[in-house]
């Protein structure tokens, strides 16, 4: 199933592509799609529906981020052999974590607001793992069974902020717009192997990005495993897991984004993303 948000932000409704890739409306169904809907027996239930008997949406209507509620946005840095590499950084022994400010979440095609005195905004695909089952301690080999499903994820980082400003990752990663999440979240019965997937961005049409997730440093399995051992995972909760070569900040000479320029992102299965730049004024 892909499950998504439609509406204005802060009045989104709980909707579901069909086969045809139309939106069908699940508010009379479920409230939202949340922790309480992306549970197993909840996605059981929904899995049972026959879209064509929910109400089409008319239009193009513009999508939210496709979980809401969502209790942790946690992030893994220099998770890909070239990104680390272009960093200038040693691959690191144990995952990198960080935690994306909630505030920062919005929709996949939301304009995207570069900062007051930012001087080097950058961008990322990156793969979303999205919670379904909660829990800690848990052993890598039960970890997909955690998933609920998986999306495209945008970590917009600000890397003057980031790395220049004291030396911690989080204030260059959480302003407002900076995590488009979205557009829909694909049940993990439709990702055959989260390892396994071609991922990709440009800016104002040209390939910057172009990847896979075989090469993460630390696969999907590994990373809820892990960090299950420093804090309690919950169902809506998001985990973004690292991006490939290919950032602003590795070109020669880098290159950051301004606003008018347009992002354009994907991952094979997961659908896209598009979003244009302006000054945050």
């Amino acid at each position: 199933m892909k499950l998504l948000r439609y509406g204005e932000p802060g009045a989104e409704k709980p909707g579901m592509l069909d086969a045809g890739g139309r939106i069908r409306d699940l508010s009379g169904v479920i409230g939202d799609i949340d922790g309480k809907a992306i549970a197993p027996a909840s996605l059981q239930k929904l899995a049972a529906l026959d879209p064509a008997s929910l109400p089409l949406v008319d239009g193009e209507p513009r999508l939210g981020p496709c979980v809401a509620g969502v209790g942790k946005f946690v992030c893994i840095g220099l998770n890909y052999a070239d990104h680390a590499a272009e960093s200038k950084l040693d691959l690191p022994k144990e995952p990198v974590v960080f935690l994306k400010a909630n505030s920062a979440i919005c929709g996949p095609n939301d304009t995207v607001l570069i900062p007051r005195d930012s001087e080097k905004t950058d961008w990322e695909v990156e793969l979303g793992v999205i919670i379904g089952t909660g829990g800690k301690y848990i052993s890598e080999e039960d970890a997909l069974s955690h998933v609920a499903g998986y999306c495209v994820i945008n970590d917009v980082s600000e890397r003057a902020f980031q790395i220049e400003r004291g030396g911690t990752w989080d204030k260059g990663k959480g302003a407002d717009t900076f995590g488009p999440v979205g557009p829909w979240l694909v049940t993990a019965d439709e990702v055959a192997d989260p390892q396994a997937l071609k991922l990709w961005l440009d800016v104002d049409g040209k390939r910057y990005q172009d990847g896979t997730t075989a090469n993460m440093v630390f696969g999907v399995a590994h990373l809820i495993s892990y960090l299950s051992r420093f804090m309690s995972l919950a169902p809506g909760d998001i985990i973004s897991t690292g991006t490939p070569a290919g950032v602003g900040m590795g070109q020669k000479p880098p290159i950051y984004l301004r606003a008018g320029q347009v992002m354009e992102l994907g991952i094979e299965g997961l659908g896209t993303q598009r979003q244009k730049l302006a000054d945050d004024r």
